[in-house]
């Protein structure tokens, strides 16, 4: 299952909306959010090691060594934010009707845009051990539902009550 053309349109704005979210949160101007370097792919447009069977979105990290920019020295980290359409698209349809499917592209947008603000900034590391990971992500849990709790968005309370903890929104390799 992929996402259709309204659903891509979806995933846009939630990821807009987060951005706005994040920024407020974490108290960022325009050019600090610009500064942030990631995209989004859905399903159709991910390269095999980017599609997971554990979460609705994948974080992969890429380094790249800026060969034109000398005053660059190191390079740059990356992230892509893989979305899994169909595991997205298949808990919205077994939830039948239950689970909304723009507040829960806004809580994955949410979630993945703290991991990159986190990594980006060094408060949280992406090389680390499967235990690490798994703090990081009780650490990224509850930032984003700080993050998201005082906004005031149709269904978005039941999706933050439905995917706790105990659910891996995402996930992070290189």
């Amino acid at each position: 299952m992929y996402f259709n053309p309204s659903q891509i349109s979806l995933a846009g704005r939630a990821f807009s909306h987060a951005e706005k979210l994040a920024g407020r949160y974490y108290r960022l101007g325009d050019a600090n959010l610009n500064d942030l370097r990631y995209d989004v792919n859905t399903l159709a447009g991910l390269e095999k090691h980017e599609v997971s069977e554990n979460a609705f979105a994948h974080l992969c990290r890429y380094h790249y060594q800026a060969v034109r920019e000398p005053t660059i020295t190191g390079g740059f980290h990356f992230y892509r934010i893989c979305l899994q359409d169909n595991r997205i698209l298949d808990a919205v349809n077994r939830a039948c009707s239950f689970i909304k499917l723009p507040p829960l592209l806004l809580y994955i947008a949410a979630h993945e845009l703290v991991h990159v603000i986190r990594f980006d900034a060094g408060e949280g590391s992406f090389d680390v051990s499967p235990e690490e990971k798994e703090q990081e992500e009780k650490r990224v849990h509850k930032i984003t539902r700080q993050m998201l709790s005082p906004v005031i968005y149709p269904d978005l309370k039941i999706v933050l009550d439905c995917f706790g903890d105990s659910l891996s929104i995402g996930d992070m390799f290189n």
